[in-house]
């Protein structure tokens, strides 16, 4: 048998691909994940109902990058390939891929079944991980440790249910960019461990509650009043109980026509104006209200405030202006310690508890977590020696922890004294800010203040039996310990438990 001729040269074997390289090829698989996870996650921003803020970025920014990478590996192996065979000629191929070569067929079966799971896992691998980072526990634990005040919090409050994101985010990927992009530097201060502490509010870059709140709370249903129980204890020997029953007039108009008791300050027909000198919106000596439809605007400030407010400084009324802790409240010491005496848990025949108790939770030598429950312990002890009433005091010692642990945050510096809340009037300037009688227009009409009645009815007050007779009418405030100067506002005296 004679040799096979040599292959015409019409027929010789076409030069190979530089993208015929392993690294090529494993570009081509990620980006093909990219891909399919772009059109995985883009059908479901398209058909999901209540938008995720953190699809879009996964969607719109994530995935692509995923695809460019799995590009530029591609293009990159195959530079990398021609680079070598130039230098190279006498072996060109160092990473090209080899079907005639046995050992590379069976590496690429593995290949090409590792390949089609990442492909069928990235848009699931996606969906989790943005699942995932909307999370509480991401916001709160893993993303934000020096949220942790802001997390515990949360985790006990009215909105426990409700996604961090939903509010310090909303929906769309646009909002998400840009909540993320101003966060920028606060993820570098965590990283250099210089954040500030505690952390400063209100938000300034939390959006406006019409597009966060009112997408539950809706502003056309009608509320009318609401019956709210506040019930105290007195700083005495027998920690007297006291309690005033009020109707808040959440609404006070009828259905249909313009709002009338609290919630006029958000009203559709009046825009409310004001400008804060202070970080915390608690110093405010000038405001503005305007009449929607006609334009007219009555303009109130305080006597020592003159001029006008820089125009980038007036803010809107809304919503957060009250409700400035709606889903982070610290409680102040004297109320967090009401609440345990009135459930029961701390016991009332310990002499002077509700004192005691603030006191423990107030002290000066607490400066770090670690140190609150032993200097809790000694302080209480130290108060109650007396036999008789031993078997009251671990119970007591051990709620007082468990509070103290839930509301103030030595290491943070966060708790009541640095995070008012404008719900009230009594610990905090709150509605006084500008219903104080100091703020005039200048034909010297007030913004009223003296009128309780306009926001608020009493229609019980006091202790035992005094609460069993309703006034229909409401009853002038009676403070249990006899009447304060009329110049004082609550917060001059209440401070929820400072010690001085």
């Amino acid at each position: 048998m004679s040799d096979p001729l040599p292959p015409s040269p019409s027929v010789a074997a076409k030069p190979r691909s530089h993208f015929n390289n392993w690294i090529s090829a494993i570009g081509g698989v990620v980006a093909a994940g990219g891909l399919f996870s772009f059109f995985f996650l883009a059908w479901m921003d398209l058909v999901k109902g209540d938008k995720n803020p953190y699809l879009g970025i996964f969607t719109y920014l994530v995935a692509p990058g995923v695809l460019i990478m799995g590009l530029v590996a591609v293009f990159g192996g195959a530079w990398m390939q021609r680079r070598w065979a130039i230098k190279h000629a006498a072996t060109p191929d160092k990473w090209r891929l080899d079907f005639s070569n046995r050992a590379q067929r069976q590496r690429l079966v593995a290949f090409g079944v590792c390949a089609a799971l990442f492909i069928g896992l990235s848009a699931f691998g996606s969906f989790q991980t943005y699942h995932y980072s909307e999370s509480t526990q991401f916001c709160g634990q893993v993303c934000h440790q020096a949220m942790n005040p802001e997390f515990v919090t949360y985790q006990r409050g009215a909105h426990a249910r409700v996604a961090c994101v939903e509010c310090h985010v909303g929906s769309g990927a646009e909002h998400f960019i840009k909540a993320k992009i101003n966060g920028t530097h606060q993820l570098i201060a965590t990283i250099l461990d210089n954040y500030n502490r505690p952390i400063a509010t209100p938000v300034k870059n939390l959006r406006p509650a019409q597009d966060t709140c009112e997408k539950c709370h809706w502003p056309e249903k009608f509320a009318g009043n609401i019956q709210v129980d506040y019930e105290h204890f007195l700083s005495d020997k027998k920690n007297t109980a006291y309690t005033a029953r009020m109707l808040l007039h959440v609404n006070k108009s009828a259905p249909g026509s313009p709002l009338g008791g609290i919630h006029w300050h958000v009203n559709t027909t009046e825009r409310v104006e004001y400008y804060a000198i202070d970080d915390k919106r608690q110093d405010i000596p000038w405001m503005r209200v305007t009449n929607v439809k006609t334009g007219t605007a009555k303009v109130f400030r305080v006597d020592s405030f003159k001029g006008e407010p820089p125009a980038d400084r007036i803010r809107v009324m809304d919503c957060i202006d009250c409700h400035n802790r709606p889903a982070h409240v610290f409680p102040t010491a004297n109320d967090a310690v009401e609440k345990s005496i009135a459930a029961g848990v701390i016991s009332t025949k310990l002499p002077n508890i509700k004192r005691v108790a603030v006191q423990a939770m107030t002290q000066k030598e607490i400066t770090t977590d670690a140190d609150a429950p032993t200097k809790i312990a000694d302080f209480i002890k130290a108060k109650y020696t007396d036999a008789a009433l031993a078997a009251e005091v671990p119970g007591t010692i051990a709620e007082v922890q468990r509070i103290f642990g839930l509301t103030i945050f030595p290491e943070r510096k966060a708790d009541w004294r640095v995070y008012p809340n404008n719900i009230g009037h009594k610990d905090w300037p709150g509605c006084f800010r500008c219903h104080d009688d100091k703020h005039k227009t200048a034909s010297n009409e007030k913004v009223r203040s003296s009128d309780c009645n306009s926001c608020h009815v009493i229609i019980a007050q006091g202790k035992g039996a005094e609460l069993e007779t309703l006034s229909a009418k409401g009853l002038k405030f009676k403070h249990p310990d006899g009447e304060p100067d009329a110049e004082l506002s609550c917060s001059d005296c209440h401070n929820g438990g400072i010690q001085k």
